[in-house]
This record gives structure tokens, sequence and C-alpha cells, in this order.
């Protein structure tokens, strides 16, 4: 018995090409390349609402820590030089990011105070990507950002 390869389908010689089977081929495969590539495009980057030529270095009081998907957040009260108490918002990675960094729910506490590295937003606003957070005790954790490995955190 001898076979024949006809779009993309092995057949054997007394097999008929169905053209309705190729399109139903061809269509399933187009629907799963586009479902496959859904959650990549529904996900933002970090370059899409943060500058990595903007540092961040900041110390402050932990306000509130949000422990979500995509990204968990955290809130901190900075004074800037004049005295005057701003509430800043950090971005840090997904939950599983954080977990397998160490994190927990209760790494940070209302009350804390800690200096965070990370990126500003292009917009201005108080939000950050946050790179690495050290607490009163000394400890530098890293954020398991979405800039990237830790190597490319800022240095000041």
């Amino acid at each position: 018995m001898s076979f024949r390869l006809a779009y993309g389908m092995l057949l054997s010689e007394n097999q008929e090409v169905c053209p309705l089977r190729v399109r139903t081929r061809i269509l399933t495969a187009a629907v799963g390349l586009v479902l496959a590539a859904m959650p990549v495009a529904a996900h933002h980057s970090f370059a899409a609402e943060f500058d990595d030529q903007k540092p961040v270095k900041l110390t402050g009081t932990v306000t509130k820590l949000e422990w979500t998907n995509p990204h968990a957040r955290f809130y901190v009260d900075v004074k800037d030089e004049k005295g005057v108490v701003a509430n800043w918002e950090f971005e840090l990675a997904a939950l599983n990011a954080l977990i397998r960094a160490g994190w927990t729910r209760n790494s940070l506490k209302p009350g804390d105070v800690i200096t965070v590295e990370g990126f500003r937003a292009k917009d201005g606003s108080k939000l950050a990507n946050a790179t690495a957070v050290t607490l009163a005790n000394g400890k530098r954790v890293f954020a398991a950002s979405s800039h990237g490995d830790t190597a490319s955190a800022p240095h000041y």
C-alpha cells in the first residue's frame, strides 16, 4: 500500500481529499492560534505603563497591601522635602511569582516603614513598578517585577 501527502494529510492511494475536511482543519488551527494569543494580548507589558529611564527610590509608611491578581499592589505614604505627604501606589508581580520569591500576604503590614526602589509610571502619577523593597530591619526583598530580572533594578 502506498501513501501520499495532500494538504498536510497522509492519504492512502485510493482516498480522495475532502475540501470540507481541509477547511475544517485550517479553521480549527486558526481559532487555536487566536485563543492561545489572547492571554498575552490581555496582559500589559512593563514598557506600556512604566519608564525604565525614571528610577525612583522612596521611603515611607505602608498604608495598604492588595494581594490580588493580576498584580499585587501596595501603598506607601511618602513625605517630600517640604513635609507634604503623598500616597504612592506600587505594582508588584503576579501572586505566584511573589510567593516563589518568598512573599506572603503578611510580608508588608500597615505601619511598616520601608524603602522601595522601582520605576515611575510614564504618566507622571504617583504610581511605580517596584523592583525591590527594603524592610525596616534592613532585609531587602525583590519584588519579582515585570521589569525583568533584578540585575536590571535601578542603582543609586
